[in-house]
């Protein structure tokens, strides 16, 4: 069988979902990313920061927190 490819990468870095060094709700992988946006998932604290710092200088951020794209009712 073929392994399949990631759909879910950071945004910031383009690292993997599943890559070692993503960071996950609670440390499990299950549990969804642990850091994300409007936009897409980030993989760390650092990327996170990034992308703030980004939107910021952009004037794009975000005015009210995005939904959790691993939450079961945001999928629908």
């Amino acid at each position: 069988m073929l392994a399949r490819p990631d759909a879910y990468r950071c945004i910031e870095c383009g690292l993997p979902y599943r890559a070692a060094g993503f960071w996950h709700h609670r440390g499990k992988i299950d549990d969804g990313a642990a850091y994300w946006s409007d936009r897409g998932i980030l993989c760390s604290p650092q990327c996170s920061l990034a992308h703030h710092r980004k939107r910021k200088a952009e004037g794009t951020l975000p005015q009210a927190p995005a939904p959790d794209p691993f939450h079961p009712l945001a999928l629908r």
